[in-house]
């Protein structure tokens, strides 16, 4: 639903997006993940129509934006990181208005707005002004604005910004619903957690660039990371470290009577070979533990600072 290619912005001499390429698709969740001034938020503005890009190619349901922008722009639901709400409105009055700003009408706006408010949980608060409400409903309010079109692409910077737990909760379930119904969702957040629960695929972006993109499996691949496999029981280290060097991309990192720890790619696979080759040894396992690389780890190492700096 979203191709972009060789994207480029510059603001005078800083270039804030340099040659940016990728598609994300219906029904999933892309995530695009950097540390502050990565070029995110450019990209999203450029996408959405808000920005003009210095030079190339952004396509929204195979139109090209610079041609089609306003038939690209009609499927798009934005959600900025600034609240893009009238806060001396109520929560009734700024999903009407901004329904009405994508062509709904009479009882096809009214039946919306009170669809989207009870999915917001946020029904009984419909008539409250948006200045008496907490931060975490004006984020569930901002979301609820860009949804209320049913838009085929959700463009979502840091949505869950600032909002307690169970906002948040109700945000990323919110989200996960429209991607579950075709929506392709572009989300960009600061918590790791979020992006390795909620995104199917991901690009991290650090000084404009792209520098590395795909699944997590994938992303765990390319930095280079590797499974940690610990192993409790009875051993005998000789034995089972000669019984183990035969088999391939396994590090042995420790062995001694109690126990052994082993390092390695894709480790759930490795498991059947690797519990024959013990057995050959004469190795007694009585406990398996594997730990993978979380995002936050192979942020660090691609980039070479967390997220939040």
């Amino acid at each position: 639903m979203i191709e972009v290619q060789s994207l480029q912005k510059k603001y005078g001499d800083v270039l804030a997006v340099d040659g940016v390429s990728f598609r994300a698709d219906p029904g999933r969740i892309f995530g695009l993940l950097g540390p502050n001034g990565a070029g995110k938020t450019t990209t999203l503005g450029c996408i959405s129509g808000l920005l003009q890009p210095s030079s190339g190619v952004i396509k929204v349901l195979g139109y090209d934006l610079a041609i089609d922008g306003r038939r690209a722009r009609c499927q798009m639901g934005v959600v900025p990181q600034e609240l893009a709400l009238y806060e001396d409105l109520s929560a009734l009055e700024n999903l009407s208005f901004w329904g009405g700003a994508y062509g709904l009408r009479g009882l096809d706006l009214k039946r919306r707005s009170r669809e989207i408010l009870a999915a917001t949980g946020l029904l009984d608060r419909a008539g409250e002004k948006v200045s008496q409400f907490s931060g975490g409903m004006k984020r569930r309010l901002n979301l609820a604005c860009a949804m209320m079109h049913h838009p085929k692409i959700l463009l979502l910077d840091e949505p869950t910004a600032g909002v307690d737990p169970q906002s948040r909760a109700r945000l990323l379930d919110l989200i996960r619903e429209e991607a579950r119904q075709g929506a392709c969702v572009l989300y960009t957040t600061h918590y790791m957690e979020e992006a390795e629960n909620l995104c199917d695929q991901l690009a991290i972006m650090d000084k404009g660039k792209v520098i590395a993109e795909g699944s997590l499996a994938d992303l765990r691949l390319q930095a280079g990371e590797k499974d940690v496999l610990r192993l409790q029981g009875v051993f005998n280290p000789l034995k089972v470290t000669e019984a183990l060097r035969g088999l391939d991309e396994v590090e042995v990192v420790q062995a001694d009577e109690q126990g052994v720890r082993l390092a390695l790619r894709d480790a759930s696979r490795k498991l059947p070979s690797l519990f024959q080759a013990l057995a050959q040894a004469g190795a007694e396992v009585r406990e398996t533990k594997m730990t993978q690389p979380n995002l936050e780890s192979l942020f660090i190492k691609l980039t070479g600072k967390e997220l939040r700096e």
